[in-house]
């Protein structure tokens, strides 16, 4: 076959190395790619929204599968022009995108069909938006309903917050037309965990687990970001809750969908809390996602056996229930290096150094994001978070270990970490 991938970061880059690695794929391209994925793919010069020229690179090349990897292109609707021209393609439709498009719509489908969830309602009008607020009191969350680059959340700790938080988007015009309406929900307190399925419009198969760290600093201090660190499996998520999550959470979604009229292919992401209640841990909803996450792919592509590519068509092809997926029983772990000065205004075009040594650290693969090559062949870093250093090994205390070394071996002055990726599962 030959693959496209859409994306330029870590989740792309991961993807590429695992999709390459398949005996099914003949020819791999990533649009637009970065420094890393030119190793294993043929990098390709359109934005990942620039739906028009992608459409036509595929037909131009006659491309034969392409997955797709953030949400923009998904929710634009790439999908659904490729299948019109009967290209196959990983990834849902711009209506089945709504599920991380819209926060209000994804509440909706929740209640509708009984999937474990936050209550909430949905707000145009900011005096009611406040007043709702006013009655259930703080703790309360408040969402931009559209994609907002991950800054439409706001977990606010007082009633004051919450009202700021909702003239913000709703009086303000912070997040734009993502913003025109929110969410106010009820506050979840307890262990966050991701959870990854494959889906075919009626079919899902469980990926794994995952555990991101969102916040800057060690500790879990400071401004939230994209995410500065990964590993799967969490320790959390026990066998007996994914089951839980199976039947409760992603198969009821998967069916609601069908039963919408906007069946749901791809990779459903599922934001979840754990809460301890007296009865024991109880699995919540806080969000669905459309694709996989960055950087909790990048563990996720680690551990996998299985043939990455041969699963992405099977979802595709409605035929989930042929795949037998295998997974390396031990830990990924992935360490973000991300630009000093990183969520806020950040230094570009900084030359990377010690790459080759590494990636030279037995068991660990660097993964980019944010990198590009220069004409004289230096690394140079364009983005927030610019490599994932990403280690596989039987323990998580020794997946740390070995990420770490990778990042020491590194030489890059203007970039950090965070150095405590994974101390909730050490610490278990």
């Amino acid at each position: 076959m030959k693959v496209l991938v859409v994306g330029s970061g870590g989740r792309e880059h991961a993807l590429c190395w695992a999709i390459s690695n398949s005996p099914l794929c003949d020819a791999l391209y990533c649009a637009p790619g970065n420094a890393g994925i030119a190793d294993v793919a043929t990098l390709v010069p359109i934005g990942s929204e620039d739906v028009d020229a992608l459409v036509r690179f595929v037909q131009d090349n006659a491309i034969d599968f392409v997955v797709v990897g953030p949400e923009g292109p998904l929710v634009l609707g790439l999908v659904d022009r490729l299948t019109a021209l009967g290209v196959k393609a990983f990834g849902p439709s711009a209506a089945a995108a709504e599920l991380e498009g819209s926060k209000g719509f994804m509440k909706d489908i929740l209640a509708k069909y009984g999937v474990p969830t936050a209550f909430y309602e949905r707000f145009k009008d900011p005096d009611a938006a406040k007043a709702y607020v006013r009655k259930h009191g703080a703790p309360i969350v408040v969402k931009a309903d559209g994609l907002a680059a991950g800054k439409g959340v706001t977990v606010a700790r007082t009633e004051q917050e919450a009202c700021d938080a909702i003239d913000d988007a709703l009086v303000g015009g912070r997040f734009g037309a993502a913003g025109a309406e929110v969410v106010v929900e009820e506050f979840l307190d307890g262990e966050e965990v991701s959870f990854f399925a494959l889906c075919d419009g009626e079919n899902a198969l469980p990926l794994a687990s995952a555990q991101d760290h969102k916040a800057v600093g060690d500790g879990d201090t400071g401004p939230n970001t994209g995410g500065m660190g990964a590993y799967s499996p969490a320790p959390v998520l026990t066998p007996d809750l994914q089951d839980r999550v199976m039947r409760e959470i992603i198969l009821p979604t998967v069916k609601g969908m069908a039963a919408e009229g906007k069946p749901f292919k791809g990779v459903l992401f599922a934001g979840l809390m754990i809460m301890q209640t007296p009865a024991g841990p109880v699995p919540k909803t806080l969000e669905f996602n459309v694709r996989f996450g960055d950087p909790e792919c990048q563990t996720l592509m680690m551990r996998l056996k299985s043939d990455a590519l041969a699963a992405l068509v099977a979802a595709a092809d409605g035929v989930l229930d042929s795949i037998d997926l295998r997974w390396h029983d031990r830990t990924a772990l992935c360490v973000v290096m991300a630009a000093n000065g990183y969520p806020g205004d950040y230094a570009k075009n900084t030359e990377i150094r010690g790459l080759d040594k590494a990636g030279a650290v037995e068991n660990v693969t660097v993964f980019h994001a944010g990198t590009k090559r220069a004409e004289d062949g230096r690394v140079l870093s364009v983005g927030g978070r610019v490599l994932g250093v990403t280690a596989l090994a039987p323990t998580v205390a020794e997946a740390q270990a070995a990420a770490y070394k990778a990042v020491d071996a590194l030489d890059w002055p203007d970039g950090f970490c965070r150095r405590d990726i994974g101390w909730r599962a050490v610490g278990r």
